[in-house]
Protein backbone atom coordinates (compact mmCIF):
# COMPACT_ATOMS: atom_id res chain seq x y z
CA UNK A 1 0.00 0.00 0.00
CA UNK A 2 2.98 2.22 0.98
CA UNK A 3 6.49 2.50 1.58
CA UNK A 4 6.28 3.72 4.99
CA UNK A 5 7.51 1.61 7.80
CA UNK A 6 8.55 1.20 10.94
CA UNK A 7 12.12 0.00 11.88
CA UNK A 8 14.22 -0.87 14.65
CA UNK A 9 16.28 1.86 16.18
CA UNK A 10 18.46 3.02 19.15
CA UNK A 11 15.50 5.13 21.02
CA UNK A 12 12.58 2.37 19.48
CA UNK A 13 10.96 1.61 16.38
CA UNK A 14 11.38 4.70 13.71
CA UNK A 15 9.29 5.55 10.84
CA UNK A 16 11.30 5.76 7.57
CA UNK A 17 10.07 7.03 4.14
CA UNK A 18 12.03 4.53 1.85
CA UNK A 19 15.64 4.49 2.61
CA UNK A 20 15.68 7.65 4.70
CA UNK A 21 14.17 8.33 8.49
CA UNK A 22 11.88 10.80 8.38
CA UNK A 23 13.41 12.01 11.50
CA UNK A 24 16.28 13.28 9.67
CA UNK A 25 14.31 15.00 6.60
CA UNK A 26 12.56 16.80 9.93
CA UNK A 27 15.67 17.76 11.09
CA UNK A 28 16.77 19.08 7.72
CA UNK A 29 14.01 20.63 6.72
CA UNK A 30 11.94 21.71 9.52
CA UNK A 31 8.50 20.89 10.59
CA UNK A 32 5.62 20.68 9.30
CA UNK A 33 6.67 19.21 5.98
CA UNK A 34 5.03 16.82 3.53
CA UNK A 35 7.09 13.74 2.70
CA UNK A 36 6.42 11.80 -0.71
CA UNK A 37 7.14 8.19 -1.72
CA UNK A 38 8.45 8.13 -5.20
CA UNK A 39 8.18 4.23 -4.80
CA UNK A 40 4.73 4.32 -3.75
CA UNK A 41 3.56 6.58 -6.40
CA UNK A 42 5.25 4.33 -9.10
CA UNK A 43 4.08 1.22 -7.71
CA UNK A 44 0.35 2.88 -7.88
CA UNK A 45 0.16 4.12 -11.18
CA UNK A 46 1.54 1.07 -12.36
CA UNK A 47 -1.15 -1.23 -10.48
CA UNK A 48 -4.17 1.17 -12.26
CA UNK A 49 -2.63 1.11 -15.82
CA UNK A 50 -1.58 -2.66 -15.58
CA UNK A 51 -5.38 -3.72 -14.44
CA UNK A 52 -6.16 -2.56 -18.10
CA UNK A 53 -3.61 -4.60 -19.92
CA UNK A 54 -3.15 -5.35 -22.91
CA UNK A 55 -5.49 -2.56 -23.39
CA UNK A 56 -4.31 0.92 -24.44
CA UNK A 57 -6.32 3.54 -21.90
CA UNK A 58 -5.38 7.07 -21.38
CA UNK A 59 -4.62 7.38 -17.38
CA UNK A 60 -4.61 11.22 -17.08
CA UNK A 61 -3.63 11.94 -13.21
CA UNK A 62 -5.78 14.26 -11.39
CA UNK A 63 -3.69 17.13 -10.68
CA UNK A 64 -5.98 18.73 -8.09
CA UNK A 65 -5.39 15.55 -5.68
CA UNK A 66 -1.44 16.57 -5.93
CA UNK A 67 -0.13 19.04 -7.93
CA UNK A 68 3.97 19.06 -7.08
CA UNK A 69 6.03 19.35 -10.25
CA UNK A 70 8.14 16.47 -9.17
CA UNK A 71 5.13 13.74 -8.14
CA UNK A 72 3.95 15.10 -11.56
CA UNK A 73 6.88 14.31 -13.43
CA UNK A 74 7.36 11.34 -11.85
CA UNK A 75 4.23 10.22 -13.02
CA UNK A 76 4.94 11.59 -16.50
CA UNK A 77 7.74 9.44 -17.04
CA UNK A 78 5.93 6.45 -16.72
CA UNK A 79 3.14 7.40 -19.21
CA UNK A 80 0.70 9.42 -17.72
CA UNK A 81 -1.04 12.11 -18.77
CA UNK A 82 -2.85 15.07 -16.58
CA UNK A 83 -6.20 15.98 -15.92
CA UNK A 84 -6.50 19.54 -15.42
CA UNK A 85 -9.49 21.94 -14.06
CA UNK A 86 -7.96 25.28 -14.31
CA UNK A 87 -4.83 27.19 -16.52
CA UNK A 88 -3.12 27.11 -13.86
CA UNK A 89 -3.55 23.24 -13.59
CA UNK A 90 -2.36 22.74 -17.82
CA UNK A 91 0.51 25.16 -16.90
CA UNK A 92 1.71 22.71 -13.98
CA UNK A 93 1.36 19.12 -16.32
CA UNK A 94 2.93 21.14 -19.34
CA UNK A 95 5.98 22.59 -16.93
CA UNK A 96 6.33 19.16 -15.32
CA UNK A 97 6.69 17.60 -19.01
CA UNK A 98 2.99 16.55 -20.20
CA UNK A 99 2.72 16.17 -23.57
CA UNK A 100 -0.27 18.14 -24.82
CA UNK A 101 -2.14 15.44 -26.24
CA UNK A 102 -2.60 13.45 -22.87
CA UNK A 103 -4.27 16.52 -21.11
CA UNK A 104 -7.39 17.04 -20.47
CA UNK A 105 -8.94 20.13 -19.44
CA UNK A 106 -12.27 19.14 -17.04
CA UNK A 107 -14.05 21.92 -14.64
CA UNK A 108 -17.70 23.30 -14.74
CA UNK A 109 -16.75 26.99 -14.70
CA UNK A 110 -14.03 27.52 -17.70
CA UNK A 111 -13.26 30.95 -18.68
CA UNK A 112 -13.64 32.23 -22.09
CA UNK A 113 -9.46 33.21 -20.92
CA UNK A 114 -9.05 29.70 -19.69
CA UNK A 115 -10.52 28.15 -22.73
CA UNK A 116 -8.67 30.26 -25.38
CA UNK A 117 -5.54 28.91 -23.55
CA UNK A 118 -6.61 25.54 -23.50
CA UNK A 119 -7.16 25.95 -27.80
CA UNK A 120 -3.67 27.47 -28.00
CA UNK A 121 -1.94 24.84 -26.59
CA UNK A 122 -4.05 21.82 -27.99
CA UNK A 123 -4.37 19.59 -25.21
CA UNK A 124 -6.11 15.93 -25.96
CA UNK A 125 -9.97 16.88 -24.65
CA UNK A 126 -11.55 20.01 -23.24
CA UNK A 127 -14.93 18.19 -21.70
CA UNK A 128 -17.63 20.42 -21.99
CA UNK A 129 -20.23 21.04 -18.96
CA UNK A 130 -22.82 22.66 -20.28
CA UNK A 131 -24.62 24.63 -23.23
CA UNK A 132 -23.37 27.65 -22.28
CA UNK A 133 -20.28 26.64 -22.77
CA UNK A 134 -20.58 24.60 -25.57
CA UNK A 135 -21.47 27.95 -27.18
CA UNK A 136 -18.85 29.71 -26.12
CA UNK A 137 -16.40 27.05 -27.49
CA UNK A 138 -17.54 26.80 -30.52
CA UNK A 139 -17.48 30.76 -31.01
CA UNK A 140 -14.05 31.00 -29.25
CA UNK A 141 -12.78 28.14 -31.59
CA UNK A 142 -14.06 30.15 -34.84
CA UNK A 143 -12.55 33.04 -33.60
CA UNK A 144 -9.08 31.15 -33.18
CA UNK A 145 -9.25 29.57 -36.37
CA UNK A 146 -8.70 26.00 -33.87
CA UNK A 147 -10.41 23.06 -33.85
CA UNK A 148 -10.49 21.01 -30.65
CA UNK A 149 -10.89 17.77 -29.47
CA UNK A 150 -13.95 17.80 -27.16
CA UNK A 151 -15.70 15.45 -24.92
CA UNK A 152 -19.41 15.93 -23.05
CA UNK A 153 -19.55 15.49 -19.90
CA UNK A 154 -22.57 13.60 -18.64
CA UNK A 155 -24.30 13.89 -14.69
CA UNK A 156 -25.70 10.49 -14.79
CA UNK A 157 -27.82 11.01 -11.46
CA UNK A 158 -26.06 8.13 -10.16
CA UNK A 159 -23.68 10.28 -7.01
CA UNK A 160 -21.10 8.10 -4.69
CA UNK A 161 -17.93 9.02 -2.90
CA UNK A 162 -16.60 9.32 0.93
CA UNK A 163 -18.41 12.70 2.08
CA UNK A 164 -21.53 14.65 0.36
CA UNK A 165 -18.98 17.25 -0.60
CA UNK A 166 -17.06 15.24 -2.91
CA UNK A 167 -19.98 13.29 -5.05
CA UNK A 168 -20.50 15.09 -8.16
CA UNK A 169 -22.65 12.86 -10.09
CA UNK A 170 -25.99 13.69 -8.68
CA UNK A 171 -29.28 15.02 -10.66
CA UNK A 172 -28.83 18.22 -7.95
CA UNK A 173 -24.74 18.72 -8.39
CA UNK A 174 -22.87 21.37 -10.44
CA UNK A 175 -21.46 19.01 -12.90
CA UNK A 176 -22.20 17.58 -16.10
CA UNK A 177 -25.13 17.60 -18.63
CA UNK A 178 -28.32 15.70 -17.64
CA UNK A 179 -29.38 12.63 -19.35
CA UNK A 180 -31.97 14.52 -20.80
CA UNK A 181 -29.94 17.22 -23.04
CA UNK A 182 -27.21 14.80 -23.59
CA UNK A 183 -27.97 13.38 -27.04
CA UNK A 184 -29.53 17.02 -28.08
CA UNK A 185 -25.99 18.35 -27.13
CA UNK A 186 -24.11 15.52 -28.43
CA UNK A 187 -25.80 15.97 -31.67
CA UNK A 188 -25.28 19.93 -31.66
CA UNK A 189 -21.73 19.50 -30.72
CA UNK A 190 -20.85 16.81 -33.60
CA UNK A 191 -22.49 19.05 -36.40
CA UNK A 192 -20.30 22.42 -35.15
CA UNK A 193 -17.55 22.07 -38.13
CA UNK A 194 -15.59 24.04 -35.10
CA UNK A 195 -15.32 20.93 -32.94
CA UNK A 196 -14.13 17.50 -32.92
CA UNK A 197 -16.18 15.91 -31.06
CA UNK A 198 -14.90 12.93 -29.78
CA UNK A 199 -17.14 11.27 -27.16
CA UNK A 200 -18.36 11.13 -23.70
CA UNK A 201 -17.46 11.52 -19.78
CA UNK A 202 -18.55 10.98 -16.72
CA UNK A 203 -17.39 11.11 -13.21
CA UNK A 204 -19.76 10.85 -9.85
CA UNK A 205 -17.35 11.26 -6.68
CA UNK A 206 -14.37 10.59 -4.97
CA UNK A 207 -13.14 8.08 -2.38
CA UNK A 208 -15.58 5.30 -3.67
CA UNK A 209 -15.30 1.99 -2.13
CA UNK A 210 -18.00 0.01 -3.32
CA UNK A 211 -18.53 -0.96 -7.09
CA UNK A 212 -22.04 -0.90 -6.96
CA UNK A 213 -22.93 3.02 -7.63
CA UNK A 214 -20.27 2.94 -10.88
CA UNK A 215 -21.21 -0.16 -12.50
CA UNK A 216 -24.53 1.84 -12.12
CA UNK A 217 -23.53 4.81 -13.79
CA UNK A 218 -21.37 3.00 -17.03
CA UNK A 219 -24.05 0.94 -17.41
CA UNK A 220 -25.62 4.13 -17.99
CA UNK A 221 -22.90 5.69 -20.30
CA UNK A 222 -23.13 2.81 -22.13
CA UNK A 223 -27.31 2.83 -22.98
CA UNK A 224 -25.96 6.52 -23.83
CA UNK A 225 -23.33 5.46 -26.40
CA UNK A 226 -25.43 2.56 -27.66
CA UNK A 227 -28.09 5.47 -28.47
CA UNK A 228 -25.64 8.09 -29.89
CA UNK A 229 -24.38 5.36 -32.16
CA UNK A 230 -27.97 4.28 -33.20
CA UNK A 231 -28.53 7.77 -34.90
CA UNK A 232 -25.48 7.60 -36.69
CA UNK A 233 -23.01 10.06 -34.28
CA UNK A 234 -19.47 8.93 -33.75
CA UNK A 235 -18.08 7.93 -30.32
CA UNK A 236 -14.75 7.06 -30.33
CA UNK A 237 -14.09 7.89 -26.75
CA UNK A 238 -15.29 6.69 -23.37
CA UNK A 239 -13.87 9.14 -19.72
CA UNK A 240 -15.18 7.04 -17.53
CA UNK A 241 -13.51 9.63 -14.44
CA UNK A 242 -11.61 8.90 -11.25
CA UNK A 243 -12.97 8.30 -7.77
CA UNK A 244 -12.13 4.71 -7.31
CA UNK A 245 -11.31 4.58 -2.96
CA UNK A 246 -7.89 3.98 -1.41
CA UNK A 247 -7.64 2.13 1.49
CA UNK A 248 -7.34 4.89 4.29
CA UNK A 249 -6.45 3.19 7.89
CA UNK A 250 -10.03 3.57 9.11
CA UNK A 251 -11.92 1.85 6.46
CA UNK A 252 -12.73 -0.98 4.71
CA UNK A 253 -10.28 -2.50 1.93
CA UNK A 254 -11.70 -0.26 -1.49
CA UNK A 255 -11.61 -2.73 -4.68
CA UNK A 256 -8.43 -3.19 -6.46
CA UNK A 257 -7.54 -1.82 -9.47
CA UNK A 258 -7.67 -5.03 -10.70
CA UNK A 259 -11.73 -5.49 -9.56
CA UNK A 260 -12.60 -2.22 -10.89
CA UNK A 261 -11.11 -3.06 -14.60
CA UNK A 262 -12.63 -5.76 -14.39
CA UNK A 263 -16.05 -4.53 -13.88
CA UNK A 264 -15.53 -1.86 -16.42
CA UNK A 265 -14.17 -4.79 -19.03
CA UNK A 266 -17.67 -6.12 -18.19
CA UNK A 267 -19.68 -3.52 -18.94
CA UNK A 268 -17.93 -1.23 -21.39
CA UNK A 269 -15.66 -3.36 -22.90
CA UNK A 270 -16.83 -4.34 -26.06
CA UNK A 271 -17.56 -0.81 -27.05
CA UNK A 272 -15.62 0.47 -30.33
CA UNK A 273 -13.95 3.08 -27.98
CA UNK A 274 -10.67 4.63 -26.26
CA UNK A 275 -11.24 4.31 -22.63
CA UNK A 276 -9.86 7.21 -20.41
CA UNK A 277 -9.32 7.48 -16.77
CA UNK A 278 -8.67 10.26 -14.08
CA UNK A 279 -7.44 8.59 -10.93
CA UNK A 280 -5.88 11.22 -8.35
CA UNK A 281 -6.52 9.97 -5.15
CA UNK A 282 -5.91 6.77 -5.38
CA UNK A 283 -2.31 7.37 -6.86
CA UNK A 284 -1.33 10.06 -4.17
CA UNK A 285 -3.36 9.61 -1.22
CA UNK A 286 -0.82 7.13 0.22
CA UNK A 287 2.34 8.07 -1.34
CA UNK A 288 2.49 10.77 0.79
CA UNK A 289 2.66 11.37 5.09
CA UNK A 290 2.74 14.88 6.77
CA UNK A 291 5.40 15.35 9.62
CA UNK A 292 4.63 17.97 12.62
CA UNK A 293 6.13 18.29 15.77
CA UNK A 294 4.38 18.10 19.39
CA UNK A 295 4.28 21.87 20.64
CA UNK A 296 3.06 20.70 24.11
CA UNK A 297 0.69 18.93 25.64
CA UNK A 298 -2.42 21.05 27.38
CA UNK A 299 -3.87 18.83 30.31
CA UNK A 300 -7.48 19.85 31.46
CA UNK A 301 -9.27 19.41 34.71
CA UNK A 302 -11.15 16.55 34.56
CA UNK A 303 -8.48 14.44 32.36
CA UNK A 304 -8.84 16.04 28.75
CA UNK A 305 -5.64 16.49 27.22
CA UNK A 306 -5.21 18.52 23.84
CA UNK A 307 -2.11 16.94 22.13
CA UNK A 308 -1.01 20.72 20.31
CA UNK A 309 0.62 20.43 16.99
CA UNK A 310 3.26 22.88 15.05
CA UNK A 311 0.79 21.68 11.99
CA UNK A 312 -2.92 23.17 11.36
CA UNK A 313 -6.25 23.16 9.45
CA UNK A 314 -4.72 25.25 6.78
CA UNK A 315 -1.77 22.94 6.08
CA UNK A 316 -3.89 20.01 6.01
CA UNK A 317 -7.71 20.79 5.77
CA UNK A 318 -9.46 17.05 4.95
CA UNK A 319 -10.46 16.66 8.82
CA UNK A 320 -11.92 20.30 9.25
CA UNK A 321 -13.48 19.96 5.83
CA UNK A 322 -14.54 16.53 5.21
CA UNK A 323 -14.63 14.86 8.71
CA UNK A 324 -11.68 12.80 7.24
CA UNK A 325 -9.76 10.54 9.32
CA UNK A 326 -6.10 10.44 9.31
CA UNK A 327 -3.71 7.33 10.89
CA UNK A 328 -1.12 9.66 13.67
CA UNK A 329 1.81 7.69 14.06
CA UNK A 330 4.60 8.28 15.90
CA UNK A 331 7.99 9.21 14.22
CA UNK A 332 9.94 7.00 16.93
CA UNK A 333 7.95 4.50 19.12
CA UNK A 334 9.05 4.50 22.79
CA UNK A 335 9.26 0.89 24.30
CA UNK A 336 6.24 0.78 26.80
CA UNK A 337 4.89 4.24 26.53
CA UNK A 338 1.21 3.93 28.28
CA UNK A 339 -1.22 4.33 25.66
CA UNK A 340 -3.11 7.79 25.82
CA UNK A 341 -6.29 9.49 24.80
CA UNK A 342 -6.10 13.03 23.01
CA UNK A 343 -7.84 15.56 21.09
CA UNK A 344 -5.06 16.53 18.23
CA UNK A 345 -5.08 19.82 17.55
CA UNK A 346 -3.22 22.57 15.84
CA UNK A 347 -2.17 26.44 17.14
CA UNK A 348 -4.68 28.14 14.51
CA UNK A 349 -7.14 30.30 15.97
CA UNK A 350 -10.67 28.14 15.04
CA UNK A 351 -12.07 25.44 17.05
CA UNK A 352 -12.45 23.11 13.87
CA UNK A 353 -8.39 23.07 13.66
CA UNK A 354 -9.16 20.20 15.14
CA UNK A 355 -6.90 16.30 13.72
CA UNK A 356 -9.06 14.21 15.82
CA UNK A 357 -11.06 14.04 19.14
CA UNK A 358 -10.88 11.37 21.97
CA UNK A 359 -8.05 9.53 19.66
CA UNK A 360 -5.59 6.74 22.02
CA UNK A 361 -2.11 6.82 20.97
CA UNK A 362 1.06 6.37 22.67
CA UNK A 363 1.94 8.71 24.93
CA UNK A 364 3.38 11.74 23.59
CA UNK A 365 5.79 14.92 24.78
CA UNK A 366 6.70 18.31 23.80
CA UNK A 367 9.58 17.54 20.77
CA UNK A 368 8.15 14.31 19.52
CA UNK A 369 7.36 14.52 15.94
CA UNK A 370 4.01 12.38 14.36
CA UNK A 371 3.40 11.23 11.22
CA UNK A 372 -0.24 12.22 9.68
CA UNK A 373 -0.45 8.81 7.39
CA UNK A 374 -2.41 9.00 3.77
CA UNK A 375 -1.64 12.55 3.49
CA UNK A 376 -0.39 12.32 -0.26
CA UNK A 377 -3.58 13.87 -1.40
CA UNK A 378 -5.48 17.06 -1.46
CA UNK A 379 -3.46 17.74 1.71
CA UNK A 380 -0.44 20.29 0.10
CA UNK A 381 -3.17 21.05 -2.86
CA UNK A 382 -5.36 22.76 -0.58
CA UNK A 383 -2.95 24.12 1.83
CA UNK A 384 -3.52 27.99 2.74
CA UNK A 385 -1.65 30.74 4.20
CA UNK A 386 -4.39 31.37 6.78
CA UNK A 387 -4.00 33.10 9.88
CA UNK A 388 -0.38 34.12 8.29
CA UNK A 389 1.06 30.44 8.63
CA UNK A 390 3.47 29.96 5.73
CA UNK A 391 2.69 27.35 3.33
CA UNK A 392 4.83 24.57 4.55
CA UNK A 393 7.68 22.61 2.01
CA UNK A 394 7.24 19.32 0.34
CA UNK A 395 10.09 16.70 0.18
CA UNK A 396 10.19 13.65 -2.33
CA UNK A 397 12.18 10.38 -1.30
CA UNK A 398 13.75 8.40 -3.64
CA UNK A 399 15.32 5.39 -2.17
CA UNK A 400 17.97 6.72 -0.01
CA UNK A 401 17.73 10.21 -1.08
CA UNK A 402 15.90 12.88 -0.66
CA UNK A 403 15.07 16.49 -1.79
CA UNK A 404 13.07 19.66 -1.27
CA UNK A 405 10.39 20.19 -3.89
CA UNK A 406 8.90 22.94 -2.74
CA UNK A 407 10.64 25.46 0.34
CA UNK A 408 8.61 26.91 2.78
CA UNK A 409 9.03 30.60 2.21
CA UNK A 410 10.40 33.28 4.38
CA UNK A 411 7.53 35.83 6.11
CA UNK A 412 9.63 38.87 4.54
CA UNK A 413 8.38 36.90 1.24
CA UNK A 414 5.25 36.40 2.40
CA UNK A 415 4.63 40.05 3.20
CA UNK A 416 6.52 41.44 -0.37
CA UNK A 417 3.62 39.84 -2.28
CA UNK A 418 1.36 42.61 -0.76
CA UNK A 419 1.29 46.32 -1.13
CA UNK A 420 -0.15 49.50 0.17
CA UNK A 421 -2.62 51.38 -1.80
CA UNK A 422 -1.17 54.54 -3.02
CA UNK A 423 -2.81 56.86 -0.51
CA UNK A 424 -1.60 55.04 2.96
CA UNK A 425 1.95 55.16 1.56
Amino acid sequence: MNHFEDRAGPAGAELWCEDVRLSDIAEAVGTPVYVYSSATLERHYRAFHDAFAPRDVLIAYAVKANGSLSVLRTLIQLGAGADTVSEGEIRRALAAGAPPERIVFSGVGKTDAELAFALDVGVAEINVESEPELERLIALAATKGKRPTVALRINPNVGAGGHAKITTGDEGNKFGVSLGEAERLYARASAAPELDVAGVACHIGSQISDLTPMEAAFTTMRHLVERLHAQGLKVRRLDLGGGLGVPYFDQPEPPSPRVYAEMVERVVGDLDVQLAFEPGRLIAANAGALVSQVIQVHARPGGRRFLVLDAAMNDLLRPAMYDAFHAIRPVVSKPDAPRVVYDVVGPVCETGDTFARGREMAELAAGDLVAFMSAGAYGASMASEYNARPLIPEVLVKGDRFAVTRRRPTYEEMLARDTFAPWLE
